[in-house]
């Protein structure tokens, strides 16, 4: 019997670790073989150590990897050629049933490769993770960012969107052969459980937090688009109203040691703690109080799911993603983008008023049903059986 080759493609190996690994468990279910393409070496959220590890456990499950050093940057056109040529010589051999690729670069890269394979049989799926264009975007990134997506959705057989703002941007304006929501990346209710107050507290006492420490939490990238410079600025004018208020930054990246120069300038070290790239995030979020966010620019937030599975309140920014998740007043507040008042009063209300806290906690832990892992993945095995 013929093999079923797939090939997912994402432009950092990261993407793939975090965002696919039950993609590839679905395919190798429906007898797949599965093969991914990546950068492995550079522009990763995660530790080489990880990458190194990773890799390991592609090979350890069967799946093939291939190195393919995109540059994320889309201007960097040497690199991008070079990644171009490499995937064209793998989607080439290797001919497959479909290929599913992720983010912007490889979304571009494959489907300028694929378009010339597609009439001999080959499928394109492009999930997109929050296009860069969106209301409220720069200028720039309509002119840059629109017309290439416009073009290549007519060498695109399924285009999945995980928000509202973009499906309809994509029915109405995008070509796109066929167009699909999903509740995007679905998170693990098995891993992210409902905090109580003994399991709390039984963290705190191992992290070295306080009882009576007011712990909020942000999980993301250290990046002009997280914004987590406005949190630091909230901090400074909450550590006057609430004195154990903690803010928790878990993630690395590039703005790390700017941030942590900011958070030195204002004399904040006892209230703002870097805690740099971990895999302890379900114990973080279930020893904090507030889970917040103050993006710029999100797709469908997997910080912000994984804090409503665990029965956090919410203080988000009101950007696309984070508004498709939190409902003002119902499960949580949300703030006008760059409002550092707002977010600070927003704080604030919810430490003066517990009952508060429990009713959106309560909210977020039904609301979060349906985006589970296991929804999600009901929906990418029907698209899936559609291009087998």
């Amino acid at each position: 019997m013929k093999v079923k080759r797939v090939l997912i493609v994402a432009s950092v190996a990261s993407m793939i670790e975090q965002f696919n690994m039950p993609n590839i468990k679905i395919l190798q279910n429906m007898g797949c073989e599965v093969h991914v393409a990546a950068n492995f070496k550079f522009g990763n959220t995660i530790s080489a150590e990880r990458i190194s590890e990773f890799k390991k456990e592609l090979a350890e499950n069967n799946v093939v990897y291939y190195n393919v050093e995109f540059s994320r940057n889309i201007l960097n056109l040497r690199s991008n050629y070079r990644a171009y040529k490499k995937l064209k010589k793998i989607i080439f051999d290797n001919r497959y049933k479909f290929v599913h690729c992720h983010s912007p670069i490889g979304g571009v890269l494959t489907r300028l490769v694929a378009k010339k394979i597609r009439g001999k049989g080959t499928k394109v799926i492009y999930t997109a993770h929050g296009f860069h264009f969106f209301k409220g975007a720069p200028l720039i990134n309509w002119l840059l960012y629109y017309p290439i997506e416009k073009w290549l959705s007519k060498y695109t057989d399924c285009l999945i969107t995980i928000n509202d703002e973009d499906y309809e941007l994509a029915v109405n304006k995008l070509k796109a052969r066929s167009v699909k929501k999903v509740p995007g990346v679905g998170v693990d209710l098995n891993k992210f459980v409902p905090q109580t107050l003994e399991k709390k507290k039984e963290l705190r006492k191992q992290y070295g937090y306080s009882d009576d420490d007011f712990i909020l939490i942000y999980v993301a990238e250290m990046s002009y688009r997280k914004h987590q410079d406005l949190l630091i600025k909230v901090v400074d004018i909450l550590k006057n109203k609430i004195p154990n208020v903690k803010l928790l930054l878990v993630g690395d990246g590039k703005l790390i040691e700017e941030y942590k120069q900011q958070v030195k300038n204002l004399k904040l070290e006892n209230y703002v703690h870097f805690l740099g790239y971990r895999r302890d995030v379900p114990n973080l979020m279930t020893l904090a109080d507030i889970a917040v966010s103050a993006s710029r620019q999100e797709g469908l937030p997997v910080n912000v799911m994984e804090a409503m599975a665990t029965g956090l309140p919410l203080v988000v920014t009101d950007c696309r993603g984070n508004r498709d998740l939190v409902v003002n007043g119902e499960n949580g507040f949300v703030v006008a983008l760059d409002d550092v008042d707002g977010f600070a009063g927003a704080i604030e209300k919810l430490y003066n008023l517990e009952e508060l806290r429990t009713k959106f906690g309560r909210a977020n832990l039904e609301m979060i049903k349906k985006y589970s892992l296991e929804n999600v993945m009901r929906y990418m095995e029907e698209i899936y059986r559609d291009y087998i």
